[in-house]
C-alpha cells in the first residue's frame, strides 16, 4: 500500500470535486498521512469572510441529535477536528489521525494520533478525549450513533485509540469521517454554547439559527488561518440570500435555486461553479402509517408524479433524474429501472388497494425553503388523481425532532452518503433497528449487515445492489433526483474551493481588499 502525505484542505476539496472513485487501502494495512506543518507564515490578517449556507446552524454539538445536520457539520468543520477526512469513494486523509490500520477482518481499527495538537485553550488533544467524544456519540443515540451500534473504544496510551466493532465493519472509515473530537465535557449545555475545539477557528459568539462568529485559532496545528473573522449567517429566504451576495453583505453561498444561477453568472463580480454531489432528493413515506403501509400504494404515489418534467422545469442546471437511493459517486450505487410516470395506472393501483381518498390527507414535512416549489409541484400531480397532500414547512429543530419521532407521513430531505459509502446511508437508515422510516424488512437487514461486514469490495457492491432493489421495489420512498452542488462567491474571495458534499472548509480562504 502506498503511504500518502496529508494534503492541504484545498487539495482535499479538489479531490471531492472530482468525485474520484479509487481503490482505498487494503484492510489490515496502515495508512500514514503524516505531513509537515503549514509552511506559510500564517497569522490572521486575511480580512472578514461572511458566508450564508442553505441551512441555519442551530446546534454546535456534533455528537447528539443534530450530529448529521448539515448546519452542525458545517460549524464543526470550523471549530473541531475529525480523525479522518473522506475525499472520495475509498479515499481518506488524516486530520487528528496520523496513521491507522485494521486487523484482517476489519473488526478492530487502531489510530495513532498526531502529536502536538492542542485545543484552543492550550490543553493537549489526547486519546482520552477521542474516547470520551465517541462515548458521547453512543450515549446520545443521535443519527451518528446509528453507525456504531455495539462498538467499544479504548485508549491504550495517550496517542493511540482502538475501536472494536461487534462484527467486521469494512465501512468504518467512511462512518468515522463524520465524527468530531471535543474536550471531555461535563456540562453539555453550557459547553456547546461556546465550545472549545482543535479546529482552525475559535467561537466568538453564537445565536442559534441566526449567526455564528468565529475567529482564527492561532494554535491550529496546521497553521493559523489567514482570515481574521469568519461569520456564518442564517438567511433562510433565497431571494434575500441572493441579494446579500450581490450587494457584498455575503461573500459565499451555495445551494442556490437553478432559476438564480444564470443571473449570478452574468454578474462580473461573482464566480459561479457547480460540482457533482453525493446528494439525492429523498422523499420517505412512513410505512408505519396505515394509509402508506402497502408497498403498492407507495409505488402508485410515485408513479403518479411526472418527476422528469418537474426536474426540467425547476432544476435544469443542477438536477438529473435518479435511478437509485444513493448517487453514482457512492460505493454501493446500483441503478434500477426508473419508475415511469403513468397517472392512470397509479389511480387504478390505488383504487385496487382500497385507498381512502376522502379521509386521507398526507402531511409532508420539510425544513428547507428550496424544496417548497418542488413539493408543491408533486402535490399538484398527486391532486390530479385525487390524493390530498399537505406540505408542512417546519423549523429545523422541530423538523429533526419530528423526523426521529416518525411524526410525519412523508418527509423531504436531500440525503448524501458520508464517506461516499452506502453503509452511511442505506446501512444506517433502512434497518429495522434504526426505525427511521417505519419500515422493516428482515431480508434487507441481512443484506445490509453482510455488506457492512465484508472487506471484499465486489461482494459489498453486489450486496448493496440486492438491498437497493428491495428498497426501490418496495417504494420505501421516492428518489426523484441526483443533485449537483452550486456555489457562488465574490471575486474578492481567494483560496476557496467548492466541495461536493455541501459542507465546505474555510481555513485556507482570504478576502482581498479588506
Amino acid at each position: 500500500m502506498t503511504l500518502r502525505m496529508r494534503r492541504p484542505l484545498s487539495a482535499v476539496a479538489a479531490t471531492l470535486t472530482a468525485m474520484a472513485v479509487v481503490a482505498g487501502c487494503s484492510f489490515g494495512e496502515s495508512s500514514d498521512t503524516a505531513g509537515a506543518e503549514s509552511d506559510g507564515d500564517g497569522g490572521a490578517g486575511g480580512g472578514t469572510l461572511t458566508v450564508a449556507g442553505p441551512i441555519a446552524i442551530e446546534n454546535l454539538d456534533p455528537h447528539g441529535a443534530a450530529s448529521m445536520d448539515a448546519g452542525t457539520q458545517l460549524a464543526a468543520r470550523a471549530i473541531f477536528s475529525q480523525l479522518v477526512i473522506s475525499t472520495g469513494s475509498g479515499e481518506f486523509e488524516g486530520e487528528l489521525a496520523e496513521s491507522w490500520q485494521s486487523n484482517d477482518d476489519a473488526s478492530v481499527w487502531t489510530f495513532s494520533l498526531r502529536s502536538g495538537v492542542e485545543f484552543s485553550d492550550g490543553t493537549p488533544v489526547t486519546a482520552e478525549d477521542v474516547v470520551a467524544s465517541f462515548e458521547r456519540v453512543l450515549a446520545g443515540e443521535g443519527p451518528l450513533a446509528g453507525n456504531f451500534e455495539g462498538y467499544t473504544v479504548d485508549a491504550p496510551d495517550e496517542s493511540t485509540v482502538v475501536f472494536t466493532a461487534p462484527s467486521p465493519d469494512a465501512a468504518f472509515l467512511g462512518k468515522i469521517s463524520s465524527f468530531f473530537v471535543t474536550p471531555q465535557v461535563e456540562n453539555d449545555g453550557e459547553f456547546f454554547s461556546a465550545p472549545v475545539g482543535s479546529g482552525p477557528f475559535v467561537v466568538e459568539s453564537f445565536e442559534p439559527g441566526q449567526v455564528l462568529q468565529v475567529s482564527a485559532n492561532p494554535g491550529y496545528w496546521d497553521g493559523e488561518p489567514e482570515l481574521e473573522t469568519l461569520e456564518f449567517q442564517s438567511i433562510p429566504e433565497v431571494a434575500a440570500r441572493m441579494t446579500a451576495l450581490k450587494t457584498g453583505e455575503v461573500d459565499i453561498t451555495w445551494s442556490m435555486p437553478d432559476d438564480q444561477i444564470a443571473e449570478l453568472r452574468a454578474d462580473e463580480n461573482l464566480t459561479v461553479e457547480s460540482v457533482p454531489s453525493p446528494g439525492v432528493f429523498t422523499m420517505w413515506m412512513n410505512a408505519s402509517r396505515p394509509a402508506l403501509a402497502d408497498p403498492a400504494v407507495r409505488r402508485a404515489l410515485w408513479q403518479a408524479v411526472d418527476f422528469e418534467a418537474i426536474i426540467e422545469s425547476l432544476f435544469p442546471e443542477t438536477g438529473t433524474p435518479a435511478d437509485a437511493p444513493v448517487s453514482p459517486s457512492v460505493l454501493g450505487y446500483a441503478p434500477q429501472e426508473p419508475v415511469q410516470y403513468d397517472p392512470d395506472a397509479a389511480k387504478a393501483a390505488l383504487d385496487q388497494a382500497g385507498f381512502d381518498y376522502e379521509n386521507t390527507v398526507i402531511e409532508w414535512q420539510y425544513s428547507q425553503p428550496q424544496f417548497r416549489n418542488f413539493m408543491n409541484a408533486v402535490a399538484s400531480d398527486l391532486a390530479e388523481i385525487g390524493v390530498k397532500v399537505e406540505p408542512t414547512n417546519k423549523e429545523q429543530a422541530v423538523f429533526l425532532e419530528d423526523l426521529l419521532a416518525l411524526n410525519w407521513d412523508m418527509n423531504m430531505q436531500q440525503i448524501g452518503s458520508q464517506g461516499y459509502d452506502a453503509a452511511t446511508n442505506l446501512g444506517r437508515l433502512y434497518t429495522c433497528e434504526a426505525n427511521r422510516i417505519g419500515y422493516c424488512n428482515e431480508e434487507l437487514d441481512k443484506l445490509l449487515a453482510a455488506a457492512g461486514s465484508t472487506s471484499d469490495v465486489a461482494e459489498r457492491e453486489d450486496l448493496y445492489a440486492q438491498a437497493t432493489e428491495i428498497i426501490w421495489n418496495d417504494a420505501v420512498g421516492m428518489y426523484p433526483m441526483f443533485v449537483e452542488q452550486p456555489y457562488a462567491w465574490r471575486n474578492s474571495v481567494e483560496g476557496f474551493t467548492p466541495v461536493s458534499d455541501g459542507v465546505p472548509y474555510f481555513h485556507e480562504v482570504t478576502v482581498s481588499g479588506d
